[in-house]
């Protein structure tokens, strides 16, 4: 019935002049879509869709959308322009726990994902779905839960941060130097999960050192590949990639490196043992174990370079907003520094590290952390697609191939989530008579909900409490400028320019807890 009724009125409009013709079919198409539809749009035309809006808003996208969701009735949009396929966006947990639990099945990865990390990843845990996805997740699952792998990551963190990161500090507070804490942060991020994953010490704390050329490519890599996600028309990047030209070329090489640079070190590992099965638990990393396995070297390649990327710049990027927030709430700075301080015990061993089960007593960073991931989350957006037409529980249709994208940005930001100060920085919300409240994964997707939840959870807040509550306790910040940092969401979040400040040694104190 709709197509007949858009016919005769095309009939219509083909018997006027073009120009006229141009101008009411503009105006009818736009009050036909709007009055019809039963699902909120940015405004549309016909052939093009939302493809000016789009551009115009190309650099300004989780604003964007997270304006557009706050003034839908359902918090969900459908995004539907030319060059790119339909698109819905939600911020309605009941929507989310739809896609990634109720219906799972029905909203995997797809090849539209696939294909624009495919030549990073390849066919790592991050990137695959079905039979391949589950192989890997039950051996990932395996070795996360594993208690002598949370040992030697307690035991890793120990080393990297009170053998390098606590110095450099300490000389940066000496020489009044500014230090850049997001390039910081990365740059122990990096070391850690490299020694976790493939047992390599790539020294990149040292700053007498230059940077290893594998940052570099990681950073082109992931950089390049997030930018095809959000291109107004994908076979822009197509054709590039097709002519071997321009950012695609770039990106072909950046990947070359780094599946070599993983390829050796497995090769290396391979040639060195003897005795695969023992000798490679001895080893304690990540590795070791998947090559226990009997994977393919291929198959292992693609899940290293996905636990790197995942373990390298989220927990990274989680941290540096916190940091930053702290300068601007003082008095919950200080009361994580009350907590660290009761939790290190007595002076004698108030200088060591933190034990695992000292860090899950750490409830008040805990929520520190998770308020910071609810309005800067390390990953901005996270997209499946579908392979069957359904309805969401909201009532938006889904078309087969649609693809369906929960924003976990814009749920932080959602009033009829989290209240009027919804943009204030309170860590107490995540409290409830005096204990953490449980939060529904699906209203707070950070890491994921439902089959795919993070499998590294656990291990990112543990690495993330030793090294907040390590450095604060000892060290405080202040910002080189005042400016507002502004958030760039790429395959996991950054902050632009970095995060700038001068370090000053804290005072010796006493808990007040």
């Amino acid at each position: 019935m709709q197509l007949i009724y858009f016919a005769l009125s095309l009939f219509f409009l083909l018997s006027l002049s073009s120009t006229a013709f141009f101008c009411l079919y503009l105006s009818f198409f736009r009050f036909y879509c709007f009055s019809k539809n039963r699902f909120y749009s940015p405004p549309s035309y016909p052939f093009i869709g939302c493809l000016i809006s789009f551009y115009k808003n190309r650099r300004r996208l989780l604003s964007w959308y997270t304006h557009l969701l706050s003034h839908s009735p359902t918090q969900t949009i459908v995004v539907n322009r030319l060059g790119s396929r339909r698109t819905v966006v939600t911020a309605n947990p009941a929507n989310v726990e739809h896609m990634l639990k109720t219906n799972f099945v029905n909203y995997p990865k797809g090849k539209p994902f696939t294909d624009i990390l495919g030549d990073l990843l390849g066919c790592g845990i991050f990137n695959v779905d079905g039979d391949l996805w589950s192989t890997q997740r039950k051996l990932a699952s395996h070795e996360f839960s594993a208690k002598s792998v949370r040992e030697f990551v307690v035991k890793t963190l120990e080393d990297e941060v009170h053998l390098r990161l606590i110095p450099l500090l300490h000389n940066a507070a000496r020489t009044n130097a500014v230090l850049d804490l997001q390039d910081v942060l990365g740059r122990l991020a990096f070391d850690t999960v490299c020694k976790v994953t493939v047992g390599t010490d790539e020294q990149c704390l040292d700053m007498s050192r230059p940077i290893p050329a594998i940052v570099n490519s990681l950073d082109t890599a992931t950089g390049i590949s997030a930018r095809r996600a959000v291109a107004p028309l994908f076979v822009t990047w197509k054709a590039k990639r097709m002519l071997n030209v321009g950012s695609e070329k770039k990106l072909k090489e950046a990947v070359e490196m780094v599946h070599e640079w993983v390829s050796n070190i497995i090769r290396n590992r391979n040639l060195n043992n003897s005795n695969t099965l023992d000798h490679n638990h001895a080893h304690g990393d990540l590795l070791s174990r998947l090559l226990s396995a009997g994977h393919s070297q291929e198959v292992i390649r693609d899940m290293v370079v996905s636990f790197i990327m995942a373990g390298r710049d989220t927990t990274s990027a989680a941290m540096t907003w916190l940091f930053w927030l702290l300068t601007k709430h003082p008095k919950v700075e200080q009361a994580i520094v009350d907590e660290a301080i009761k939790l290190s015990g007595d002076s004698e061993t108030a200088s060591l590290g933190y034990g695992y089960e000292e860090l899950k007593d750490m409830k008040y960073l805990k929520a520190c952390l998770c308020e910071s991931m609810r309005l800067y989350p390390p990953v901005a957006w996270d997209s499946k697609h579908a392979a069957a037409p359904d309805i969401l529980p909201d009532g938006t249709p889904v078309r087969k191939g649609d693809r369906v994208t929960y924003f976990p940005y814009g749920m932080g930001r959602m009033e009829e989530l989290w209240g009027k100060d919804r943009l204030e920085f309170k860590p107490d919300r995540w409290f409830q008579n005096g204990e953490l409240k449980p939060v529904s994964p699906f209203k707070f997707p950070v890491f994921q909900a439902g089959p795919r939840m993070c499998l590294g959870k656990e291990m990112a807040f543990i690495q993330m409490k030793y090294v907040m509550a390590t450095v604060l306790k000892r060290f405080e910040f202040r910002p080189a400028n005042e400016n507002a940092p502004v958030f760039v969401p790429l395959l996991t979040a950054h902050m632009a320019g970095g995060l700038k400040v001068y370090v000053g040694e804290r005072k010796e104190q006493k808990s007040t807890i």
